[in-house]
Order: structure tokens, then C-alpha cells, then sequence
């Protein structure tokens, strides 16, 4: 990954101690909370590597906990994130992981509310930074970095186009752009980081587009 400037190393206004075992860890759960898009009653959370041996001792769990609940990485109700969670009615539970991921700060994350699941994987990767791999089980790629579009269809020919163009429409800039597919004409997830969040209308106009099955946006600005 290309750190975009000195912030990115030493990391962001947090609640300590590590940027990767804390703040980057606050980013993860943030993603699968947005990604649920409600408040959620249960998540089970699995770490891998450093996370899995560390987590405890430096906080990892809060961090998730508190991202999960939705604060920023310097949310000052983060070292009590398990009571806030008890006040929000949320059920946590860490396992620890001992399969091989593609880093040491590796984490996954279940989540449901009111019937509703959906799953994260991700790695921070230093200096606050995070990298999610995958969202619901499609490859994702993308970095949380910018205000993030995240769009279920069906794999037909023309709904990526339809898709461009209506954020072209919208005078928004494409940062990044990932997609994935189950198998071919199946269900797929298109993943586009943006140069600022999508308002409203523009989220509407992709949801009456044919074939879109769900649109959601991620932002952790």
C-alpha cells in the first residue's frame, strides 16, 4: 500500500496504544457496522496472528467493540467499550483463529441484527490503516480510506456500466474500483472508493437501476 502522507504512518488522533492493534482495529469493526447499516445485537469476531496472541493486552477487543458500536478511533468511550455495548444491547464474542491469513493483524467479523448477517475480513496494516479483503464473502480490496460505495447485483451485461455512469452523472470521481462474482451470471459485489461521500439521490438512482439488489455506503472520514 502507498501511505498517502505522514499521518499515515504515525497514525490518527486515537485512543492508544497502537495504532495497528487499536486504531486500525476501530476501523475494521466500523466497516461491518456500516456494512449491516443498523445498529447490530450480536458479532462474533475471529483474530488471527498478532491480534489472536496480543489482543487482550492491547486493547484489540475494545477497539473492535467500539467500532462496532461506531466510534471513531478517538472516541474517549472506547476503554469502555464492553459496557457500551451492554447498553446497546450488543453480544460480543472473540474467538482466536489459527489458520494461516495473508497478515498478522488479521481479524473477521460476523455480524447480525434483526435477521440480518453480514461478514468482514480485514488486516490493519499499520499507522491506522486498514485493508479489507473481503465483505460478504466477495473479494473487496479496498482501504477505507475514502467514502466507499459497496453495491450487490446480479452479473449481467451492462450493470457495471450503469453503475459508472451514474456516478458519472453525479460529478463523482472513482478512486478505486473492485469487482467479484460468485460464478458467471450469479450474484456479484462492485467495491468504489470515492473522492467524497455519495449523497442520497445518487444512492437512489443506483438502487432503481436494473439488476441492483442492495447499495451501501461506507464512509469513516
Amino acid at each position: 500500500m502507498r501511505f498517502k502522507h505522514v499521518f499515515s504512518i504515525i497514525g490518527p488522533v486515537m485512543v492508544g496504544p497502537s495504532s495497528s492493534h487499536t486504531a486500525g482495529a476501530v476501523r475494521i469493526g466500523r466497516v461491518a457496522r456500516q456494512l449491516l447499516g443498523q445498529k447490530p445485537e450480536q458479532a462474533v469476531v475471529t483474530l488471527y496472528g498478532s491480534f489472536a496472541e496480543t489482543y487482550s493486552g492491547h486493547g484489540t477487543d475494545l477497539a473492535i467493540v467500539g467500532g462496532l458500536l461506531d466510534f471513531g478511533t478517538d472516541d474517549e468511550r472506547i476503554p469502555d467499550a464492553y459496557v457500551e455495548a451492554d447498553k446497546a444491547g450488543l453480544r460480543v464474542e472473540f474467538r482466536q483463529g489459527e489458520e494461516f491469513r495473508p497478515h498478522p493483524n488479521f481479524a473477521e467479523i460476523a455480524v447480525f441484527a434483526g435477521g440480518r448477517e453480514v461478514k468482514v475480513s480485514g488486516a490493519s496494516i499499520g499507522g491506522g490503516n486498514i485493508e479489507i479483503h473481503s465483505m460478504n464473502g466477495f473479494a473487496a480490496n479496498c482501504s477505507g480510506y475514502y467514502p466507499t460505495l459497496v453495491i450487490s447485483h446480479d452479473d449481467r451485461v451492462g450493470v457495471l456500466a450503469s453503475i459508472t455512469g451514474a456516478v458519472s452523472g453525479a460529478r463523482l470521481n472513482i478512486g478505486f474500483m473492485n469487482v467479484d462474482r460468485k460464478e458467471r451470471s450469479g450474484a456479484a459485489m462492485t467495491v468504489i472508493e470515492c473522492d467524497r461521500r455519495p449523497d442520497g439521490e445518487l444512492l437512489d438512482a443506483i438502487s432503481r437501476l436494473p439488476h441492483i439488489n442492495e447499495v451501501t455506503v461506507i464512509d469513516l472520514t
